[in-house]
């Protein structure tokens, strides 16, 4: 069984509530009719009923047993207004600023019924930016509790078993932050590994992941990731994590033992924390497409309740994957 087939599993375990904020594109009202088929969740999509409805007809889509709500003419919209408001005024928006966009922007108006405990998480991104998805999100669901940052890391399945959790390992952050702080790293380590926990039931060994191994190179870029290290030790002291190590330091148990003797890591990581964006985004994709690795994500970490993004050229499928990934994240 496939890492996104346990994922979907968990979730039919206990279905939770997800809105799809962009309700009347077509492969979201299809991913809908497959997700209540399946029984991953319980789905609300947002928007125009009359477009929405329209869309099912062209795409020979049943919408029964599909939650439809307009936000322009939703019971709810004025008190999602009010606590938008509330959320929001210190940072000078007006009440009337409020309301136009709880109900004239879905995303606004999904992330406010994540807040107000009417949905269990939010998907949204198939027509939409990360930034334009993520933004209502950090203002109104804002970060969890310990957690200063957020961040996206993937689930990697590669097929040669014999690193990770039996070929499962978690790459972070490889989408949201070009180039975090110590502080930041140590927040996307801490998160990634919840990730893991969360979605594929693995044990985490975090990898702080550097050019150098147990200071073997002198640099500002391995100071950072030592330091990051350091700070998931005082923030976590339950992980188990280590760094700064090279990647064949962190994967390959004979290269652990040489560079890293006595860690309890190296050679056996299954969470591995890039020091950077670029190298997180360049090493995914690498890993993806020379050894044929399935890439699930990016899965959006940080948030006090989960809203996740969807990949502009996602296909119906994705969408049902990443809702799924959304309902057991909602669960814990």
């Amino acid at each position: 069984m496939s890492v996104i087939d346990k994922i979907k599993a968990k979730a039919k375990q206990n279905p939770n509530h997800i809105v799809l904020a962009e309700g009347s594109e077509p492969r979201t009202v299809q991913a809908a009719r497959q997700i209540v088929d399946q029984g991953v969740a319980r789905v609300t999509l947002l928007g125009n009923p009359e477009e929405i409805a329209a869309v099912a007809r062209q795409t020979n889509t049943d919408l029964t047993g599909v939650g439809l709500i307009d936000p322009k003419a939703s019971e709810k919209s004025e008190a999602y207004a009010s606590l938008l408001y509330e959320l929001r005024k210190a940072k000078g928006m007006t009440p009337e600023q409020a309301t136009e966009l709880a109900t004239g922007d879905t995303l606004y108006y999904g992330a406010l019924m994540v807040k107000a405990g009417d949905a269990d998480g939010m998907v949204a991104g198939a027509i939409n930016s990360t930034g334009n998805v993520l933004r209502p999100a950090l203002q109104i669901i804002k970060t969890a509790p310990g957690i200063s940052v957020v961040s996206g890391a993937f689930i990697m399945e590669v097929p040669d078993q014999k690193y990770g959790d039996n070929g499962v390992l978690i790459f972070g952050d490889c989408a949201v932050i070009p180039d975090p702080t110590a502080d930041e790293l140590a927040a996307i380590a801490i998160a990634s590994a919840q990730t893991g926990k969360q979605l594929t039931g693995m044990e985490p060994k975090v990898a702080m992941l550097s050019f150098s191994t147990k200071g073997s190179a002198k640099h500002d870029d391995v100071t950072k990731v030592q330091q990051a290290t350091a700070k998931v030790h005082e923030l976590a002291p339950e992980l188990v994590c280590d760094g700064e190590l090279q990647a064949d330091a962190a994967l390959v148990e004979s290269v652990g033992a040489l560079k890293a003797p006595g860690s309890t890591v190296a050679g056996h990581a299954n969470v591995l924390i890039f020091p950077d964006l670029q190298a997180g985004n360049i090493g995914y994709k690498l890993v993806q497409r020379f050894a044929g690795a399935t890439a699930v994500g990016p899965i959006v970490q940080g948030l006090a309740k989960p809203v996740n993004d969807l990949s502009r050229g996602c296909s119906v499928e994705d969408i049902v994957s990443v809702v799924a990934i959304t309902a057991v994240k909602a669960q814990a």
